[in-house]
């Protein structure tokens, strides 16, 4: 990536596991010195850096397709869940001692000399180093990183994993996304002055300026396609305009009714976009829903559908009722589905960081989770009212659109756009721009 023209710069360090991380990373690629840098692929990575971090995502990628394995997948996974395991929020009480997970991170990084070479190496311009993953975080603080050090959280809550052994020691300030988050942190003896409440950052590609003139388009656009029998447009309909800064809806949709399904970064869950395309065969042949796949960076996931689709009799449909979303890198990726995102009227996805992403007015399917933060993504998002859980995948063709014709899909569309924080890119921004000004005098 190229170097941003902007004068106020940081050290933005992401890794390239899974796609949670380097989405958080990518709104904020225009403050980045030298741009977006990957801890586990920068130029110039150690050998020993290089293979450990292979290793560790080979794993979880293993572990997360193995998971669909009956009894024994399921209990390998079910180890690697406990290891992370979110403890019961309530009753309120201490829990600042540290994990399994904590421990284990700290001494790699100690002894092994893991990360050593980054920092080292960033601290020759101690800029303030922001990272979505906690290991670099640590590993910006055991080998006493001379800048300021920011961490940005991913899930809706997390693990103990994310705070350093000794908590009211430790200099790292996080970016919450919610108000759970932040009491979480406290719980695990993080001081409450270094605890920010930011939102998750989203993409300004589908936000715009600070009025969201996009989003708010976008919106208007996807209630239509949601809402075609105007039952929850016509109960809300002056709440609606108002907070779309409208005076009356289009006549029209922009777009046709259209469903995304997002794999994630492990390529997990691929049968069930397989079973979308069978379930919707004839309403997709119809021209009633146009059906996005996205496969990420995996050529197999990509193959996998397509060859779905011609199984199914759908080949015809390829690049029209049913379009695959595949791209060689993540950044490419990202900037892609962030794309896609604008005319898309439905997410269908397991909730993942893109649990936040119902704040861009996008009703979420929630597809099984896949681990326990994702246990508490799924709550939240319930709770928020910006996502409904999967039916049988079977009958998708029934619950799906009594959804759209009672309103429901609609009505989840608005309750993310109006619950969900929004401008968690320029709160992480402002806040480090106000920060950098007050060490600077």
């Amino acid at each position: 990536m190229q170097k941003s023209n902007n004068k106020f710069k940081v050290w933005l360090v992401t890794v390239d596991m899974g796609y949670g991380h380097q989405r958080a990373a990518y709104p904020l690629r225009h403050i980045a010195y030298q741009g977006v840098i990957n801890a586990n692929t920068y130029q110039g990575i150690p050998k020993k850096d290089k293979e450990f971090w292979l290793n560790q995502r080979k794993v979880y990628e293993f572990i997360s397709r193995f998971k669909r394995v009956p009894v024994v997948g399921e209990a390998v996974f079910e180890i690697m869940n406990w290891i992370q395991e979110i403890p019961k929020f309530y009753p309120k009480r201490d829990l600042s001692k540290p994990s399994l997970q904590v421990l284990t991170t700290s001494k790699l990084i100690k002894n092994r000399h893991w990360g050593k070479h980054l920092i080292e190496t960033l601290a020759k311009k101690p800029l303030p180093f922001v990272t979505p993953f906690f290991a670099t975080a640590f590993m910006a603080e055991i080998n006493n990183y001379p800048g300021e050090i920011y961490c940005i959280i991913c899930d809706a809550d997390i693990s103990r994993a994310w705070v350093a052994c000794e908590p009211t020691q430790s200099r790292i300030k996080y970016f919450a996304p919610n108000e759970r988050v932040m009491q979480r942190l406290q719980q695990y003896g993080v001081a409450k002055s270094r605890i920010y409440l930011t939102g998750f950052p989203l993409p300004q590609e589908n936000l715009g300026k600070r009025g969201y003139e996009i989003l708010r388009d976008d919106l208007k656009h996807r209630l239509l396609n949601l809402d075609p029998n105007k039952i929850h447009i016509s109960r809300y309909q002056d709440t609606l305009l108002k907070a779309l800064k409208i005076s009356s809806f289009p006549k029209k949709s922009n777009h046709p009714l259209t469903l995304t399904f997002a794999v994630g970064g492990a390529g997990a869950q691929r049968e069930l976009g397989a079973d979308i395309l069978k379930y919707l065969a004839d309403q997709i042949k119809n021209k009633k829903i146009t059906v996005n796949l996205v496969a990420g960076i995996h050529p197999k996931v990509s193959k996998f559908f397509a060859q779905s689709a011609k199984k199914l009799g759908l080949g015809s449909q390829l690049n029209k009722g049913i379009k695959i979303l595949f791209e060689k890198n993540k950044a490419e990726y990202i900037k892609k589905f962030n794309q896609c995102l604008r005319k898309t009227d439905i997410l269908w996805t397991k909730p993942s960081e893109l649990s936040f992403y119902s704040a861009l007015g996008m009703p979420i399917i929630i597809a099984p989770p896949i681990g326990a933060q994702e246990d508490f993504n799924q709550q939240w998002l319930v709770y928020l009212g910006g996502g409904i859980n999967q039916e049988n995948p079977k009958y998708v063709a029934e619950w799906l659109f009594d959804w759209i014709n009672n309103g429901r899909l609609a009505e989840a569309a608005a309750e993310g756009f109006l619950e969900a924080p929004k401008d968690g890119t320029e709160n992480i921004i402002r806040i480090l721009s106000e920060e950098a000004k007050k060490k600077k005098n």
